[in-house]
């Protein structure tokens, strides 16, 4: 089995009874789950995605092209299917778990479970802004209404320059995103997660998640905004452990 990836970060305990794969959110990294390795336990085997443009892969050519990147993450994620796999993805990375779970069912390759969280789906999304194109410093200022980039990293000029790259291919892909129906939905269960009081998910477009899936779709809140994620760490991981029992 392939073991080693530059589009994967993290190597689980060889007892680990599934694989949970994490998919972070527009111009995250393999930071965005940190501490979750030790919080799920030994017997989850996390794994984070790893996007050129960010974190280890700084330096790497950001990609904002869906079938390139989701022909990659099939290459790469294929051979870790010896056990049990799970998806959970937050914002953009929902969506990128998602496409990512479709074109691996089309191999032969169906899911445990699907984890879903601050996402609107797929086929009901509404694009709030346009944010990609915008000039560097109305960009920042939308990070920072965001809630999800700490303001001393959005404040250092020299860092956000570097960083910037990768965001811009993040919201790229997210605001080009042309939905296309297939026949049949995903059978794996599938679980969203949601803020109540998160400005940029309308429920009605979130909860039609539920018509994408055949095995239905238990549904968790949570107080907060679009990064409510942060402060309910503990209660996600103990969801996630719970349903991830195999």
């Amino acid at each position: 089995m392939k073991t080693e990836s530059k589009w994967l970060f993290g190597q689980p305990a060889s007892d680990a009874r599934i694989r949970l794969i994490g998919f972070p959110f527009a111009g995250g990294s393999v930071a965005a789950f940190q501490g979750w390795a030790e919080g799920l336990g030994s017997q989850i085997g996390l794994q984070i995605v790893s996007l050129p443009g960010r974190g280890s892969r700084l330096f790497d050519p950001p990609c904002d092209d869906w079938s390139t990147l989701v022909e990659v993450l099939c290459a790469e994620l294929a051979p870790l299917f010896d056990r049990p796999v799970a998806f959970f993805g937050h914002s953009l990375g929902a969506l990128l778990a998602f496409e990512t779970a479709r074109a691996l069912r089309a191999r032969g390759l169906p899911l445990h479970s699907l984890w879903l969280s601050g996402a609107e789906a797929p086929h009901r999304r509404a694009l709030k802004r346009r944010l990609h194109d915008l000039p560097e410093r109305d960009l920042i200022e939308a990070l920072r209404d965001y809630n999800g980039t700490p303001a001393e990293l959005l404040d250092h000029a020299e860092m956000m320059e570097l960083l910037l790259p990768g965001i811009r291919a993040d919201f790229a892909l997210s605001e080009r995103y042309v939905w296309q129906d297939q026949e049949g939905g995903l059978t794996c269960p599938m679980h969203l997660l949601l803020g109540d009081s998160d400005p940029y998910v309308e429920l009605p477009r979130a909860l039609a998640w539920s018509e994408l899936g055949a095995a239905g779709m238990t549904r968790h809140d949570f107080n907060g905004d679009h990064f409510f994620l942060n402060p309910h760490q503990q209660a996600i991981w103990q969801r996630l452990q719970d349903g991830l029992r195999v």
